[in-house]
């Protein structure tokens, strides 16, 4: 029997994130296997172009579910919708990139679709016509080879940067079907947005500069005059340094990103943070300066494709996990490579 593969497309401001494609990619591999279509679910107000640009990245059909209660990211109407949806289709695998609000929304789902879910998967594979599913676990140490027999729809999350991304074709044509779902009103209302700085997306970025409590070791920076108090000097030293890494990031188009302890420090904001308790990333480039490697930071980038660390400590925990370490003074290693890089690049 052809399977109905549903993947979530999930967007913010009009913008889709690179994993919602990459989902549509693993769907495709899926159907190649196990038979079937690949269906788009695109949930908003005015998501038009969003649906046809699942068209143009692989899917067969788009089901898409349009109200002004819609227009904004709430967990309870887009579980509403997300499993009308399901159903309608009678999907049996239902994909989407491991977000924040995937997250919650494909808990929602499960729940009320009484089945399973596998989250921040890694790796989906066929076996005896059954999708396994790869994830990491204990800290990202280990990995776990998952199914979800006898429910459907099987529900599964994928970590962004781990599926191909297929390219876009815009001579695909496909169906688009309107959904119309009832009870949408929502339980809360979003009053506004808070803006926080630009720069390349953690999650999405192919190389990835982070900085730890390292950033700040640097005495031979002298503060202002008006800038006594000692740890107020050491915050001063540490954004210096993120200044420094931030150079770096410029040159090779890459994001920035910390460690809990430089956040924790109050360095640089908690959305630059990467770990168990931030941002989950898998660039093909992680550069580690002044991070001694904890456990937790571990978990959030040990599938990096490449890993380089920079810290002054041989015994760092961070270059067991590395590829290739330096042992050194970031402050001195850190502006001589940007330049390096800018002279090799011609930027």
């Amino acid at each position: 029997m052809a399977e109905t593969i549903v993947v979530y497309i999930d967007h913010s401001d009009g913008e889709v994130p690179m994993g919602s494609w990459e989902a549509i990619g693993a769907a495709r591999s899926l159907a190649q296997e196990l038979g079937g279509e690949v269906n788009a679910l695109v949930i908003g107000e005015g998501v038009g172009d969003i649906a046809q640009g699942a068209i143009a990245h692989g899917a067969d059909k788009v089901l898409q579910v349009q109200s002004p209660a819609l227009k904004d990211f709430l967990p309870e109407p887009y579980t509403t919708a997300t499993v009308a949806a399901l159903r309608q289709v009678e999907a049996s695998i239902f994909l989407a990139p491991n977000t924040g609000r995937t997250r919650e929304l494909a808990a929602m789902v499960a729940v009320d679709m009484e089945t399973g879910v596998a989250p921040d998967v890694t790796a989906l594979e066929v076996e005896d016509g059954q999708v396994v599913a790869t994830r990491p676990i204990y800290a990202g140490k280990l990995f776990s080879k998952v199914t979800i027999p006898d429910k459907r729809p099987q529900i599964f999350t994928l970590r962004s940067r781990s599926f191909p991304k297929p390219e876009p074709d815009d001579s695909r044509t496909g169906e688009i079907v309107e959904i119309s779902v009832e009870g949408l009103e929502p339980l809360a209302e979003v009053v506004g947005y808070k803006e926080t700085e630009a720069g390349v997306s953690l999650t999405d970025a192919a190389v990835i500069v982070s900085g730890g409590r390292g950033v700040a070791n640097n005495p031979r920076l002298e503060p202002p005059p008006d800038i006594t108090d000692a740890e107020q000097v050491e915050v001063w030293r540490a954004k210096k340094g993120f200044e420094m890494l931030g150079e770096l990031a410029k040159v090779l188009d890459a994001a920035v990103g910390a460690s809990r302890a430089a956040v924790d420090a109050g360095y640089i904001p908690y959305s630059h943070q990467v770990g168990q308790t931030g941002k989950v990333v898998s660039p093909d480039l992680y550069i580690a300066c002044g991070i001694s490697g904890a456990i937790q930071h571990l978990a959030g980038m040990r599938t990096s494709k490449t890993i380089v660390a920079i810290n002054k400590d041989p015994e760092a925990p961070i270059f067991k996990l590395a590829r290739f370490g330096v042992v050194g003074d970031l402050w001195e290693i850190v502006p001589p490579l940007t330049a390096a890089l800018k002279e090799r690049l011609g930027k």
